[in-house]
């Protein structure tokens, strides 16, 4: 098979009996375990038998395999062009020998040590990562994960082992400034935001971009706070926000697997080296210039039109090969935002975040998620404490942190200051460290028997609240 080639078939035979698979992505979408997405897109396994053939069929598929056969044309999809184009031969050469199953036998291996995966994970392409995943318990899921380290940094560093950072979300209906200063206030007070403290901003255009750029940029600015502001509006938006001198710390966009996609989110390969380039142009990093914030989400280029025939678990994988090409300093998946179309429940949001969690760090992004589902999903807030727990063991680098849970902008349910506490109290992780150094300066954590939280506002933020309460400085 020449490369770059679409696969014209596979036979797997079990006992008298032959299973037929179309071509690669169709037994990746066989071999997936079963989510509402792909049965809506028509290429699920009908039943538990096929899939589990259809496993059995991908375990036994080289990894060689991979880098000759793709899932969208090379002739026609950027992305499939950046992860073929920058596949590196001499990463992957510890693991050439192996199948997909013998790759899932030496993750969970102690072979596979923390240096080791690092070492290798320029040579694991999207699908690989994706393949692999298909054939692992949620436990294998885990264990892996936490065994690969993603550092990355702007004015504090995420992502360290031990410790779990959170993106402070203090999103408002109408962008009112107040009540954004107040979540913000809020959310300070019980350790969140070392992550970023990023807006989704109800009004999304330029204008507002830097009216709300500009007044993080001062909170930040007035209390020294070691982290890293974000408005979540359109990479043009942000790239026309820097031409225009607002104090852009992190640029960020919703990414996709497939060029089709992202064609659809109006952006291409070249509009995020665009605006990497002009934020590093601004030096605003301290201890690091990674710049890049991206989010994805299974199901997205279902959504669009846009899949090609892929299964939502490896189109969401190859987002990944976007991601690493601008080695960003956050990347999380959105895991039930999109609704029960594609994750129907609790338990099949739970698989999807595990995996999304497993893929990013494999191939090495410095992977957070955003715990959470839509109020018409079979799921509720305790599906969420499951998947936030399990994530906190996997070394997960960041969680969001909205109050009480409830985001009364985008109107879903995620992760509150709260849960985020609650996570590093019980799995013992910590802040960003120079953002913990901060909290602890500032009184908000006083370190005694652990690191235990300040329950009275500390003076230098009773100025702030008087006036976010009505009253005089």
């Amino acid at each position: 098979m020449s490369q770059h080639q679409q696969s014209s078939g596979f036979r797997y035979s079990v006992g008298q009996r032959t299973f037929q698979f179309r071509n690669l992505a169709d037994l990746l979408a066989k071999a997936t375990p079963a989510r509402s997405g792909d049965r809506l897109a028509g290429i699920a396994a009908q039943n538990a038998e096929e899939r589990v053939i259809a496993q059995m069929a991908l375990a036994d598929l080289p990894l060689k395999h991979f880098l000759t056969d793709v899932v969208v044309p090379y002739e026609t999809d950027e992305i499939t062009r950046l992860i073929i184009d920058e596949h590196d031969l001499e990463a992957f050469a510890p693991i050439s020998h192996l199948t997909v199953g013998g790759f899932r036998d030496w993750l969970l291996s102690d072979l596979a040590t923390p240096e080791m995966l690092t070492s290798i994970r320029a040579g694991i392409t999207p699908e690989m990562a994706a393949a692999v995943s298909k054939i692992m318990r949620n436990q294998d899921l885990i264990l892996v994960a936490k065994k690969c380290h993603v550092r990355s940094a702007f004015r504090n560093t995420i992502g360290l082992p031990g410790h779990l950072s959170t993106r402070l979300q203090p999103n408002h209906p109408t962008d009112d400034l107040t009540g954004i200063a107040a979540s913000m206030l809020d959310g300070l007070l019980y350790a969140n935001g070392d992550a970023v403290i990023g807006i989704n901003p109800a009004t999304d255009n330029v204008a507002q971009a830097c009216r709300l750029i500009k007044m993080m940029a001062e909170v930040i600015e007035h209390y020294q706070i070691p982290t890293q502001s974000c408005v979540l509006t359109h990479v043009t938006n942000t790239i026309e926000a820097i031409e225009q001198g607002a104090p852009v710390d992190l640029v960020f966009q919703s990414i996709g697997g497939t060029q089709a996609t992202n064609d659809g989110f109006g952006f291409n390969l070249a509009t995020l080296t665009e605006a990497q380039e002009a934020a590093l142009s601004l030096r605003r990093g301290t201890v690091g210039n990674n710049v890049m914030y991206f989010e994805t989400g299974q199901g997205s280029a279902l959504s669009a039109n846009a899949h090609h025939g892929v299964d939502q678990q490896t189109c969401e994988a190859r987002a990944y090969a976007v991601a690493r090409k601008f080695n960003p300093l956050l990347v999380n998946t959105v895991v039930g935002f999109i609704g029960p179309e594609y994750l129907y429940d609790g338990k099949e949001i739970t698989r999807a975040g595990l995996e999304d969690h497993f893929c990013g760090k494999l191939l090495g992004l410095p992977m957070g998620c955003d715990v959470c589902y839509t109020n018409h999903a079979n799921a509720d807030q305790n599906d969420m404490d499951n998947l936030l727990t399990l994530l906190g063991v996997a070394g997960c680098a960041f969680i969001m942190g909205i109050p009480g849970s409830d985001d009364i902008m985008l109107n879903y349910q995620t992760t509150s200051f709260h849960d985020a506490l609650y996570a590093r109290r019980v799995l013992g992780l910590k802040p960003a460290p120079e953002f913990a150094a901060w909290l602890e300066r500032m009184d908000i954590f006083r370190t005694g028997q652990g690191f235990t939280l300040n329950h009275q506002v500390p003076e230098h933020f009773q100025p702030s609240l008087k006036r976010l309460l009505g009253g005089t400085s």
